[in-house]
């Protein structure tokens, strides 16, 4: 790899800043790997462009998006945009060269998905999606206490997101009830805790899903009413491999619940739970313990759970969202040094999306769906 890496940043709402904020703070928290250049950000106008180039230290900014995959400067493109422009952007970075990462999911319809890793792997290139859950130092440690046989033999996964930032039955309609950026929480929600399962356990096998619409309409800014489109609750039967059962719940009309994946994992020897709104601890039950002290014990981040180490030396002290995302990064750059990496690439994408289609397809025909 060169010294330096130029960076291009499309789109500049919550996740481009996220991805901002990782590119500026990746070099200082793991001191390895290329300077990081930021190079050129393009948004929907110049206008918000020079604006956002100026608060993210872009050196240069477009109200084109091509532009920015035509600079020579640019050795890597971000993509945050919504989910319909992801497949055409990522293309066009490819196809001209450029290493991708580009947030989840990975494109609205399975055939763009499929075009997205045919690209990815023509070019030769790093293609990375942005399931930054999965960078948790608590998430590795549960894949390291899985692999030592903490908790014995598996036999089944409850996976649970649930948000209530469309809870609101008078909340306006806006784009995520639209058809066109997807089934709703299924693919919105879903595919984090299917990149969970991955990392954990690997690809699910067989799936059987019902999807449902707590508000059938929403109100409009012209004052209309218009129908939803997509669907806001997902619950799922899965099955992984070995034969281990699971159940998934994915929701986004959930009033109190913020920023919740729940994970319980129950085995022959133990159980360990994790929630993302307490993402600095998990609970860990075992029964090698006396039976006078059995119980969930917690389990604090710290210095001994990498990468904590590269953000804090004390335990305890906890990482945020925005961490994640730094670690994201700098996996993404071990991946285009050729070094073993923690990344869904755009062929582990693509078994994701697969995954979510099938459930969709499991809803409309009311059966098993076979992966």
């Amino acid at each position: 790899m060169k010294s330096s890496i130029g960076v291009g940043l499309i789109g500049t709402g919550y996740m481009g800043k996220c991805h901002a904020l990782a590119w500026t703070g990746v070099k200082a928290v793991f001191g390895d790997g290329p300077r990081v250049r930021l190079e050129h950000l393009a948004e929907v106008s110049q206008e918000i462009a020079d604006r956002k180039a100026e608060e993210f230290g872009f050196a240069r900014a477009s109200g084109d998006w091509r532009a920015l995959i035509a600079d020579p400067a640019v050795d890597v493109v971000s993509v945050t945009t919504p989910n319909a422009f992801h497949a055409e952007m990522a293309i066009a970075a490819l196809e001209a060269g450029k290493h991708v990462w580009c947030e989840k999911p990975m494109a609205v319809a399975l055939d763009d998905a499929m075009r997205m890793e045919a690209a990815a792997r023509a070019s030769g290139r790093v293609a990375v999606l942005g399931y930054n859950y999965i960078q948790n130092p608590m998430i590795r440690h549960i894949g390291r206490l899985l692999q030592e046989g903490a908790i014995g033999a598996v036999n089944h996964v409850r996976l649970e997101m649930d948000e209530d930032f469309m809870a609101d039955p008078q909340a306006l309609f806006y784009w995520k009830s639209e058809a066109s950026s997807g089934y709703g929480a299924l693919d919105d929600f879903g595919v984090h805790p299917l990149s969970m399962l991955s990392v954990l356990f690997g690809p699910v096998t067989k799936v059987f899903a019902h999807l449902a619409k707590p508000y059938p309409d929403r109100p409009t800014k012209e004052g209309t009413r218009r129908n939803v489109e997509t669907y806001d609750i997902a619950s799922v039967l899965v099955e992984l491999g070995d034969g281990i059962s699971g159940v998934l719940a994915f929701n986004r009309s959930a009033w109190g619940r913020k920023g919740r994946i729940a994970v319980q994992i129950f085995g022959s020897r133990g159980s360990i739970t994790y929630d993302q709104e307490r993402m600095n601890e998990l609970q860990l039950y075992s029964t090698a313990d006396r039976a006078s002290e059995q119980g969930f014990r917690t389990i604090l981040a710290a210095p001994v759970h990498p990468p904590y180490d590269r953000f804090i030396p004390a335990p305890g002290h906890g990482l945020g969202f925005n961490d994640l995302k730094i670690i994201e990064c700098h996996e993404l750059l071990r991946a285009i040094r050729d070094e073993p990496a923690r990344v869904i690439n755009f062929a582990a994408g693509l078994q994701i999306e697969k995954t979510v289609h099938a459930m969709a397809r499991s809803h409309h025909e009311g059966r098993w769906v076979a992966l």
